[in-house]
């Protein structure tokens, strides 16, 4: 009886090459299960380094340490876990067929659709996994949106003028910091309960209706929405566009709540589309000097009127912090979120250390982009 030899799937951790970025695909503990399935795994040296894991601890994980500048392993990888694309370089090493897995920021983005066709890349676009109960271990959005939430109150905490809780001194007391929150999602809702445990009064404006029971399970006060003949709701877990009337009406609603707030954050996103402006010109002028805006959607376009990313400006005393990439100033946590929801998300599909994608299942069609090369949602593309 002859033995039948299967090649074991090569899956490669690379050093992250977008500017800022602190994160790591994989730590150590997802390299130990993605072994433990019998799957070769490579690591670029210093990969995890600026996450808190080094080398030495992959390799007891099982991990083999290679050279950034060992441009073979590009070509000898199976499979490539990243958090943001990689370069362009790096994917034109790729050999065909080779399965990219990440962040890959597809809406609009024609450069990574033509190299992934130029390659004949198989990319799976975490941004696009379905947004349904069997997808929560993998839900990426989810996981980072939480640190996001979390981190833009200590952000706001750390630059404002006054306190976030009441103080009751001698010299007299200190009323609490009121905070507005833009968008009940996932951010907005970590946003609303890091504030509040920080004793803030917190305010939360979102376009579902069906958010206000969260937003008062945790406290806070909810915004109620203009009066229009159609409320907007949510699409596939993601609030829907809305209309131009309803923006206007929302936004005469919140300017009286930002006239007396002390921070903003501003969390609305719609998948695909650039960030509804929310706060715009005539309304910060209505707020008072020493408060801040918190933009999380700044990367969209932003929901505040005058953010820049990574850049902090003062307009007329008011601090407008872009803050797009918050889940990479806690890489520890955000990678070890971030490595899980990846692996959960591909490892059904390893047997015997070989990697065999079901494109039947309808988490893997709802993210994959591309089958080797063959462009399978080109509508993602043309947003």
């Amino acid at each position: 009886m002859f033995k039948k030899y299967y090649k074991l799937t090569n899956i490669l951790i690379p050093i992250e090459t977008a500017s800022g970025e602190k994160r790591v695909s994989a730590t150590p503990g997802a390299v130990k299960k993605l072994k433990g399935l019998g799957c070769e795994v490579f690591v670029e040296s210093s990969a995890g380094e600026l996450s808190g894991f080094n080398d030495t601890s992959y390799q007891e994980s099982g991990g083999e340490i290679v050279s950034k500048s060992n441009e073979g392993i590009w070509k000898k990888a199976d499979v490539v876990f990243c958090v943001q694309t990689p370069s362009e370089k790096n994917l034109e090493k790729l050999q065909k067929g080779a399965i990219l897995l990440g962040l890959l920021d597809p809406h609009g983005n024609e450069k990574l659709r033509d190299t992934i066709i130029s390659k004949k890349i198989s990319a799976l676009s975490m941004e696009l996994l379905p947004r349904i109960s069997r997808a929560q271990s993998s839900d990426v959005l989810s996981s980072q949106a939480n640190i996001a939430g979390y981190k833009a109150v200590l952000l706001a905490a750390s630059e404002l003028d006054r306190y976030f809780p009441m103080l009751m001194t001698a010299a007299g007391t200190v009323q609490p910091a009121k905070v507005v929150v833009l968008g009940g999602g996932v951010a907005g809702l970590q946003a609303v309960a890091t504030a509040k445990r920080l004793g803030a009064i917190v305010f939360v404006s979102d376009i579902r209706p069906a958010v206000k029971e969260q937003v008062e399970s945790l406290g806070a006060r909810f915004i109620e929405l203009p009066e229009i003949d159609e409320k907007p709701g949510e699409l596939g877990g993601y609030a829907k566009a809305v209309t131009p009337e309803f923006l206007s009406k929302q936004k005469a609603t919140l300017t009286k709540y930002l006239s007396e707030a002390d921070v903003a954050i501003c969390t609305a996103q719609v998948l695909g589309k650039k960030a509804p402006v929310l706060i715009d010109s005539p309304m910060l002028e209505k707020m008072r000097s020493g408060s801040v805006v918190i933009d999380l959607a700044v990367s969209q376009g932003g929901n505040c009127e005058g953010t820049k990313s990574n850049e902090t400006i003062i307009k007329d005393g008011i601090k407008l912090i872009g803050a797009g990439e918050l889940p990479s100033s806690v890489p520890y946590d955000a990678s070890s979120l971030y490595a899980k929801n990846l692996t959960s998300l591909i490892t059904p599909f390893i047997k015997d250390g070989v990697i065999k994608l079901d494109k039947e299942d309808e988490l893997i069609s709802g993210c994959l982009l591309s089958d080797e090369g063959v462009v399978l949602q080109n509508k993602v593309f043309e947003n």
